[in-house]
């Protein structure tokens, strides 16, 4: 019988001793939070998220890209190296909002339906969202940005084009009951689908009301940035506390960024990708993130390529540039909202959590190509050209190209590891996390090697917040969340053990942590892996030949998981 059937719990005597310890310490966290009730002075709480960042783009996480903002954040607070994701945007978001693994939130995959439990491609009815629970404790809720866990139709040829192009309007981007105003922000400026055009976004609503027209110089981090900024100043005339979800969609692609700030990184990518990679990995290394006798820096995974020899070198060069200047101007826009944090009285009370939704992506849009969510003009009716070939007609930067980093430039962007966005190998499921909380934060710009998940989000919310999580909420029967608080790791000096086991599935990547032992393989064609993370975080030595009993005992619990979680339709 399935997770959502509500008979979950006539299932505990059947699962693993490792499963019930899993849930007893999910649920003594709900208990904690519980005794401890509402907070006398409750933090105002911002999670800002940034999409498709590499590990180590940041300035603070051994970047070359000017980042003094975030910089900033982290040597006033904390740093994790070991901060995951579940290596999709939609999928993280979905856990992100709700506490749960993406499969039982309703998102297992992306967001079209395809009615099995665990891809429904929206949240799950029996889910209940950080929102939802904040404002049950007198929060005040925004959210500015990507939303991209409601669900999405592909209508096919002309009529989708037409209105990807804004030559015909729609008054909904999808069902208004899966918007976020439905879900608990009592404000939304944002796009509702997934990928945009940052001139001009398509599926952009505020509120309910889709926004039809925007100025000739917009940019759309900065009007999310500036979104931000006006819901803090609203929201401090409440005197209540409030909840912040700032959702950039920088630097996801497509690879567009004004040109004044793509300037600044003309040269700085002639380097090239294995010099670039090496500089990050030192940086890294210097700055404390990683200890060089546990952390390698992995295998360049394209040795044939010579930066040398590249005769794409100065389409490849600019890519990275936009990527960086996409960044850039991310850190700004951050930047702006601290300062109205200082300027009204809240930044020293106000938790700040910073991450990626995935790893840096290898995707370059040219091998999709026009359709779903992919204009093929603009609004005035330039082509917008998708360039297979990297010609320098079509340079990455303005409206008029669809392009990508892709696989080379993704693999150092997640320096030190390998693979990216989608993979579940370190590449594509480890996010730069930052945390910032002056009044919380005793031993500053220190770095956190405990392990920590997406779905720790929801727990360590409800810690912050004093806000208790429902078990009927509208009607409805609440599935549990599933990950535990942060609060402690956060608050002490010392490192604190916040998960012993985690778990991954996309697409039939799939993965499994426990301890510091990592069982992963590429996909569902292939073999199990074995890594021990401990002396060998980057993943470059496989122990499966080895502990073969290990491998049978992590495969039988990743498959108990995959069970508990919705992963396998049923």
């Amino acid at each position: 019988m399935n997770y959502k059937s509500h008979n979950f719990f006539k299932k505990i005597a059947l699962l693993s001793t490792a499963s019930l310890l899993f849930i007893n310490c999910r649920n003594a966290n709900t208990d904690t939070a519980k005794a401890e009730g509402t907070a006398v002075n409750q933090p105002n709480i911002v999670l800002i998220m940034a999409d498709d960042l590499g590990f180590s783009d940041l300035g603070c996480y051994g970047g070359e890209v000017d980042t003094p903002n975030l910089n900033s954040l982290a040597a006033g607070g904390l740093r994790f190296n070991s901060f995951y994701n579940t290596s999709r945007c939609c999928p993280s978001r979905a856990a992100l909002l709700t506490g749960q693994y993406p499969h039982q939130a309703g998102i297992g995959q992306m967001t079209m339906d395809r009615n099995l439990p665990g891809y429904r491609g929206r949240l799950d009815d029996e889910t209940v969202t950080l929102a939802e629970v904040l404002k049950t404790a007198g929060y005040k809720t925004g959210m500015v940005g990507k939303w991209h866990v409601s669900p999405t139709e592909d209508l096919g040829g002309n009529e989708q084009l037409e209105w990807l192009n804004h030559q015909t309007e729609k008054e909904t981007f999808s069902d208004l009951d899966t918007y976020p105003t439905a879900r608990g922000f009592d404000k939304y400026y944002g796009n509702i689908w997934g990928v945009v055009d940052y001139f001009d976004p398509f599926a952009l609503v505020n509120g309910t009301e889709p926004v039809k027209e925007v100025p000739d110089d917009f940019y759309y981090t900065d009007a999310i940035g500036d979104s931000a900024v006006a819901y803090v100043d609203h929201f401090v005339k409440e005197e209540k506390p409030f909840f912040l979800y700032v959702a950039h969609c920088a630097p996801h692609w497509p690879l567009m960024a004004p040109e004044e700030e793509i300037k600044k990184y003309e040269q700085v990518y002639d380097a090239g990708w294995q010099k670039i990679r090496e500089e990050r990995y030192k940086k890294l290394i210097e700055k404390g993130i990683f200890k060089g006798d546990t952390t390698k820096l992995s295998e360049f995974m394209f040795p044939d390529l010579d930066w040398a020899k590249n005769k794409d070198e100065k389409w490849d060069s600019r890519a990275m540039a936009v990527h960086a200047a996409m960044i850039d101007r991310m850190d700004q826009n951050i930047g702006k909202l601290i300062d109205k944090l200082e300027a009204t009285g809240q930044l020293d009370n106000t938790v700040i959590l910073f991450m990626s939704d995935n790893g840096a992506s290898s995707e370059r849009p040219s091998q999709y190509g026009i359709g779903f969510d992919r204009p093929s003009e603009t609004r005035e009716g330039e082509e917008i050209h998708y360039p297979v070939k990297k010609s320098e007609e079509h340079l990455p930067g303005p409206e008029t190209v669809m392009s990508g980093i892709g696989p080379v430039w993704a693999n150092v962007a997640n320096t030190p590891f390998r693979y990216w966005k989608a993979r579940v190998y370190e590449g594509g499921i480890t996010s730069p996390f930052i945390v910032h909380w002056p009044n919380g934060i005793k031993e500053r710009g220190g770095v956190k090697s405990s392990a920590a998940h997406i779905i720790d989000i929801m727990p360590t919310v409800l810690e912050l917040s004093g806000a208790e999580y429902p078990e009927e909420f509208n009607g409805k029967q609440i599935d549990p969340y599933m990950g535990n608080s942060m609060v402690s790791a956060i608050k002490n000096a010392e490192e604190t053990t916040i998960n012993e086991t985690l778990f991954w599935e996309h697409f039939g990547a799939a993965a499994l942590r426990k301890g510091d032992w990592k069982l992963v393989k590429l996909d569902a064609n292939a073999p199990w892996e074995l890594y021990n993370l401990k002396e060998d975080r980057t993943e470059m030595h496989n122990l499966a030949t080895q502990f073969p009993d290990r491998v049978s005992a992590m495969q039988e619990e990743w498959n108990t998981m995959a069970q508990e979680t919705d992963v396998f339709p049923n």
